[in-house]
């Protein structure tokens, strides 16, 4: 049996640092002709030496190598942190972008579904983005029609079908485009993070409809930073790393391998050389909890306010900075976040090293369940300076206030302080 999807060393690569007037500066007609023509030859001159890239050091692999096949009616994801290039490597297969190198081959019609902007066109309709999306996976009005109504109804838009996609919010865009690309009968469907903009009942019916088409012989491509979703849906996982694929295994195994490397990863302060994303204008250079005093933590007691101390550096002065943290399970589901734009906080980024602690106060996480920290700061305008997902773990104990407490996850990770009584039954 020949797989629905081959990639063949694959590489993606960036070009970077590119050569930009200074702001305040007017572009020479006469220096632009010669960037121009310099630039030129030098992409004549790589083309010319199989192998090499011009200006390589101004360069990055997104993608590096990668190679592995899916087969049909096989479910499989793909998953590694933010930068791993797995975005990238499904545009790639999405036909979006090019490779730079290797070979891919796609047996069946694909629908992708990536980045909320991704696939419809912001002037039409909701209706006319149907059939225009239709029309490019080679269906036919006919055949657009016997799936419309079903579109509708699971995307829940019907009221702005004839209103253009550019005013929906993110939530009805995603609702629409899934709707789109799940029931036009795709035999391969590719899944992007995007799901996750939806809303929990939305994201269930989601995966539902993508174990249906499963069972039903599809071929999915999955990406998820859920670890919980993947063996639910995936038999198979490949993992990514720095662009590279760095195992390709049963979905359990694998999603394991990966929670357990970021537990070791998660165990340092010092985040100078973590995996990360952003400009690099500012960076997060250490983290950690402390306690009331501002002593280290190894591990965080359940009810105690949770603090995290966390050190930045700036290489210049950046106004109008925001920090966020986002405290989570190991499987990734969001606990807890505190963002300096919602707490009314000014962050004013100077040139050199500074201070910053976020307080989450009498936070009630189950004993036994441990958690992870990511950390982000980004300008007002949303450029992002510095990612780190997954900067930091911490196992979570229980003292003498949480001896009640039941550490079984079904119950959930979060124990509020309930108040019981009985009252009279409604007749």
């Amino acid at each position: 049996m020949k797989p629905a999807l081959r990639v063949e060393n694959v590489s993606k690569r960036y070009a970077i640092g590119a050569n930009q007037a200074m702001v305040g500066d007017l572009p020479n007609i006469t220096d632009s002709v010669r960037r121009f023509a310099s630039g030129t030859l030098r992409k004549v001159r790589a083309l010319l030496q199989p192998g090499r890239f011009a200006d390589d050091a101004n360069s990055f692999w997104a993608v590096k190598d990668a190679s592995f096949e899916v087969n049909p009616g096989e479910a499989v994801a793909l998953i590694g942190r933010n930068g791993a290039g797995k975005s990238t490597l499904l545009k790639v297969l999405s036909r979006i972008t090019e490779p730079t190198q290797g070979r891919i081959e796609i047996r069946g019609r694909l629908g992708s579904l990536l980045e909320v902007g991704t696939g419809f066109h912001p002037e039409l309709t909701g209706r006319e983005n149907v059939y225009m999306n239709g029309s490019i996976l080679g269906m036919s009005r006919r055949e657009i029609n016997a799936k419309f109504d079903q579109i509708v109804e699971f995307s829940e838009v019907g009221k702005f079908l004839d209103t253009p996609v550019k005013r929906y919010s993110s939530g009805m865009y995603v609702r629409l485009a899934f709707a789109v690309v799940a029931h036009l009968d795709p035999e391969i469907l590719i899944v992007d993070e995007v799901l996750a903009v939806g809303d929990a009942n939305f994201q269930k019916r989601c995966i539902d409809r993508m174990m249906d088409l499963a069972r039903s012989g599809k071929t999915i491509l999955f990406v998820s930073h859920n670890m919980q979703q993947i063996p639910r849906l995936c038999q198979r996982a490949v993992m990514l790393e720095r662009g590279q694929v760095v195992e390709v295994g049963p979905a359990g195994d694998v999603v394991q391998h990966y929670m357990d490397q970021l537990l070791v990863d998660a165990r340092t302060g010092d985040l100078r050389n973590k995996t990360r994303t952003g400009d690099g204008r500012a960076k997060f250079v250490r983290a950690g909890l402390v306690d009331n005093d501002g002593r280290p933590l190894t591990v965080f007691t359940t009810g105690d306010d949770l603090i995290l101390h966390m050190d930045v550096e700036a290489t210049t002065d950046l106004p109008d900075a925001n920090i966020l943290v986002a405290v989570q399970t190991l499987h990734g589901t969001r606990l807890i976040s505190g963002w300096t734009d919602e707490s009314h906080f000014p962050v004013t980024l100077t040139k050199g090293r500074q201070g910053y602690e976020c307080r989450f106060k009498n936070v009630a996480i189950r004993p036994g369940n441990p958690i992870m920290v990511s950390l982000r700061i980004a300008l007002e305008n949303q450029t992002l300076l510095d990612f780190v997902e997954n900067a930091l773990v911490y196992d979570v104990v229980g003292d003498d206030r949480s001896r009640h407490l039941y550490t079984n996850t079904e119950l959930g990770v979060i124990a509020y302080d309930t108040e019981w009584k009985g009252v009279k039954a409604a007749e």
